[in-house]
């Protein structure tokens, strides 16, 4: 048979949020170069030819930007490798016969909307809270109207790179969101652009995201671990001076 590969997959399947799910057991062939949602595509199209429901999982882009391939792969989101989104993961990481164990993200924020796909209005509903920057639209300034110092230009960057996909929520034993509005709230609170707004929007992220019921943060560091984009810990940090400081300051 070549480069194909003989893979065992236990995924969970569930008919929606208010169902029971269990596991389920299927084997699929693929090719050590397929991506893991190419190999799900094969496995679907191998389910329809059954007659059977195929297995709903979310995805769009499938080039580590857009976030939606929210997929816990032998226990770990996104997969066994670090930096990298479930699109990006390979069958190569895997060995012929292995078997691999998918559920989707695992929070009460984010509930089952079908079998590995969960509904993430949550964080939607945090950065309509405050995650903006309000501006008066118009010709676009001069690019280098506002000077912004390179170190301050490359943290706001860093942060920015935060794709919400999620696997903080997931990777995390409190279910917390801290890394994902840690990044939101560091991104904006960095640049000049994001200074009027400041403090209101911190104080309005948090508090929403504490009322989508999600956990608080005891820093055990999974979150940053296992974050496809490599967000740092210290956004928590930062995002807590942004919240006290705010509180202090009576918003």
């Amino acid at each position: 048979m070549g480069n194909t590969m003989n893979i065992n997959l236990k995924v969970w399947r569930q008919e929606n949020e208010n169902a029971s799910g269990k596991f389920e057991e299927y084997k699929v062939q693929a090719n050590p170069d397929m991506s893991f949602l190419e190999m799900f595509d094969v496995l679907n199209e191998q389910l329809i030819e059954d007659g059977k429901d195929p297995i709903a999982f979310d995805h769009d882009c499938r080039e580590g930007i857009c976030g939606m391939c929210s997929m816990v792969i032998n226990g770990r989101p996104h997969g066994p490798k670090g930096g990298v989104t479930t699109c990006q993961l390979h069958m190569r990481s895997f060995k012929d016969g292995d078997t691999v164990v998918v559920e989707p993200w695992r929070a009460n924020a984010f509930p089952v909307v079908k079998d590995l796909s969960v509904n993430r209005g949550a964080f939607d509903r945090i950065i309509s809270s405050g995650g903006y920057v309000s501006v008066n639209t118009g010709s676009a300034v001069d690019a280098n109207a506002v000077l912004i110092p390179k170190e301050t230009a490359d943290t706001a960057f860093q942060a920015a790179t935060c794709i919400g996909c999620g696997a903080c929520v997931s990777a995390c034993k409190n279910a917390s969101a801290m890394l994902f509005v840690g990044a939101k709230v560091t991104q904006l609170a960095e640049l000049p652009q994001g200074q009027p707004e400041r403090e209101a929007r911190v104080v309005a992220m948090v508090d929403q995201m504490d009322a989508e019921g999600f956990g608080a943060c005891s820093n055990t560091g999974a979150c940053a671990a296992e974050c496809p984009k490599e967000i740092p810990l210290s956004v928590i940090a930062n995002l807590n001076r942004e919240y006290y400081k705010a509180k202090l300051n009576g918003k």
